[in-house]
């Protein structure tokens, strides 16, 4: 039978210790009540520092060409939440400064927190105002050590990274990526682009010297070509492309780029 009068509390569940509903007075702890909060600590947990192991909001393949008077850099508009097609409008190619530009794959999370400190080196350079701007092969150095320094302390940022730009009126294009592994080449390409968009490229630049004999209109065709295999081949692509364009004249960027989509043999391809 339920008691009908007198205290109903149970009482603890062993000896000096917490009442049903109640809080657990830990051995050494200041904790004096039924609701105070334990006493902060930076001693890593049962499992040690917990750290990401995979990114989770990425973009998919940006892809760097080299032409004789500059560089071509493009990458599609699309952000993934895992496999969800989530944000559709989201620039991954930006312009650093009127010689120097970036193209960003990877986790878009890991880019906005880099982003601040790209941001705070232009400001600083204008703020200086010695008519000095950050070089693309400095920009490539920097973010290399960057990317390097996050993987010893087991805290990568998870990112592709394509810088290209104009180093002493000569084109420069280099990749990093979240280990610190970088290099420089006249075709670069990140993702699944590895795989489709770089046997497209070289077929233009077979040796080191082919990109100066390909002129800026020929650049853009050839990018616009690759761009549609990828939409075509890469389920995480999207058919808008943002592109940016470097030379000696400066920057520009094209932010509304669309792959020209041919679905006509659609109806003849089964098992979907």
């Amino acid at each position: 039978m339920y008691p009908t009068g007198g205290n109903t509390m149970a009482g603890p569940f062993w000896s000096n210790g917490p009442a049903p509903g109640a809080f657990y007075n830990f051995p050494g702890s200041s904790m004096n009540g039924h609701a105070m909060q334990a006493p902060r600590s930076d001693t890593p947990g049962e499992f040690g520092t917990q750290r990401s192991y995979f990114p989770v909001t990425t973009g998919t393949s940006v892809v760097g060409l080299m032409f004789k008077d500059g560089v071509i850099i493009a990458a599609d508009k699309l952000i993934s939440y895992g496999s969800l097609a989530r944000f559709h409008d989201v620039d991954r190619v930006y312009r650093i400064n009127d010689k120097t530009v970036l193209g960003v794959g990877g986790d878009f999370a890991d880019f906005q927190y880099i982003k601040r400190h790209i941001d705070q080196k232009v400001i600083d350079d204008q703020c200086l105002d010695d008519k000095n701007e950050m070089k693309p092969r400095s920009f490539y150095n920097w973010l290399t050590r960057v990317m390097y320094n996050r993987r010893s302390d087991f805290q990568p940022l998870y990112l592709d990274l394509v810088i290209g730009g104009m180093q002493d009126d000569e084109p420069f294009l280099g990749h990093v990526n979240l280990r610190g592994r970088s290099y420089t080449s006249n075709v670069v390409s990140t993702g699944y682009g590895t795989h489709l968009a770089l046997p497209l490229l070289r077929e233009y630049s077979e040796n080191p010297e082919a990109y100066q004999q390909l002129g800026q209109p020929q650049a853009k065709d050839l990018m616009k070509r690759v761009m549609e295999v990828l939409w075509y081949r890469d389920c995480r692509s999207d058919p808008k492309y943002s592109q940016a364009i470097c030379t000696a004249s400066g920057v520009q960027v094209d932010a509304d780029c669309f792959v020209a989509q041919n679905w006509d043999l659609a109806h003849t391809i089964k098992g979907y």
